[in-house]
């Protein structure tokens, strides 16, 4: 397998194309069409994990954090991030990260917080808009099979488990052919009108490049004629931050026992308790201050994140329970996720689980 191949693996289960503006995801080291010899999964890309990977005879390096995340203008190894970047060029191993894209799913990070922690009824708390585009586009009869046909074989017509294609053949229009046309419709010298049909599909933003190339690939005109519109929608299965509830409720002593003993920490930075049982319970993996006011309008009674500074704890204004279990703490079993979703896709390739623990706090 090469670079590029694995990277199409990862990205149908976190496109970069959901990751957040600000995030540096996608590969940031390496070419695309170099030959792999075995991936290392980490949580973060360290000099230590890049001897890891050599020592394992690993060549791509799959880490959720990105490396590189603002620009660098120098190469001199003097800031961990330079010295990881030139060691891994010096060694020919490639990084790839994966960061919000991951974070964008609802079988991501935030969904295996939810699995971790035995909730149910589990939903995206910050739902991404606009994920959905509809193509229109007018086909002559004869074609408009292997047309739609090649559509559906680029990922249109389906959103989650839903066939969201309309073959419209009632919305019949005419080609009008010539003997200049490309394909020529007719005899040469005389004019003839084609049936067309016109096709609505829908399908994931983040496919727009494959179902263009589809149709482009197919159908039998020269110049295609083809609209594309973006659609309203609050995606169910895209977003940040996920909701969900206990089997049974926890009065807040018995939920923090259950966090610390899943999380492995022994500090939990935490708001007044303003709840007698805790039920329905918010998380977000990582940095999390920004979601707040959300966790509190999905009316959770627990809010789980990390990164919270002295003044987000009085957001809590007694309507939620705010609690910082750390980042790395928050993040820790991601690296078990993506191990485990590349084993089953590609279970006879060289997989490495990270062995080392990247996290940079330590407590006293």
């Amino acid at each position: 397998m090469i670079v590029k191949d694995i990277i199409e693996i990862i990205e149908e289960l976190a496109p970069s194309y959901y990751a957040e503006d600000f995030d540096n995801t996608g590969l940031l080291v390496g070419e695309q069409d170099m030959k792999v010899t075995g991936a290392l999964i980490t949580l973060d890309t360290l000099e230590s994990v890049i001897d890891e990977a050599i020592k394992n005879n690993c060549n791509l390096i799959i880490s959720f954090h990105p490396i590189i995340f603002s620009g660098l203008k120098k190469l001199n190894n003097k800031t961990y991030v330079e010295r990881v970047i030139h060691k891994a060029i010096k060694h020919d191993v490639a990084i790839y990260a994966m960061h919000t894209a991951l974070d964008n799913v609802s079988k991501g990070v935030n969904g295996m917080i939810c699995e971790k922690l035995g909730l149910k009824n589990t939903s995206v708390l910050i739902p991404k808009s606009k994920t959905i585009k509809k193509l229109t586009a007018y086909v002559p009869k004869a074609n408009a099979k292997a047309v739609r046909d090649s559509l559906f074989n680029a990922g249109g017509g389906s959103i989650g488990n839903y066939d969201l294609c309309s073959f419209n053949i009632e919305g019949i229009g005419t080609f009008n052919g010539n003997e200049n046309s490309n394909p020529t419709i007719g005899k040469p010298g005389k004019t003839q009108f084609e049936e067309e049909i016109q096709i609505n599909m829908t399908f994931s933003s983040h496919l727009q490049s494959k179902i263009l190339k589809a149709l482009f690939e197919n159908h039998p005109y020269e110049e295609v004629a083809y609209e594309i519109e973006t659609l309203e929608n609050n995606d169910q299965d895209r977003g940040i931050g996920m909701v969900g509830e206990f089997e049974k409720a926890l009065d807040p002593s018995e939920a923090f026992a259950h966090i610390k003993s899943v999380f492995k920490t022994g500090v939990i930075r935490h708001s007044q308790f303003n709840k007698k049982i805790i039920k329905r319970v918010a998380v977000l993996g990582g940095s999390g201050a920004f979601a707040i006011e959300r966790a509190k309008a999905a009316k959770a009674d627990l809010y789980i994140t990390a990164d919270l500074k002295y003044h987000d704890f009085y957001k809590a204004e007694n309507e939620i329970l705010l609690a910082d279990i750390g980042h790395y703490e928050s993040e820790q079993y991601t690296k078990d996720l993506i191990h485990a979703y590349l084993t089953k896709k590609i279970p006879n390739f060289a997989l490495v689980l990270s062995n080392i623990n990247t996290n940079p706090i330590q407590y006293y």
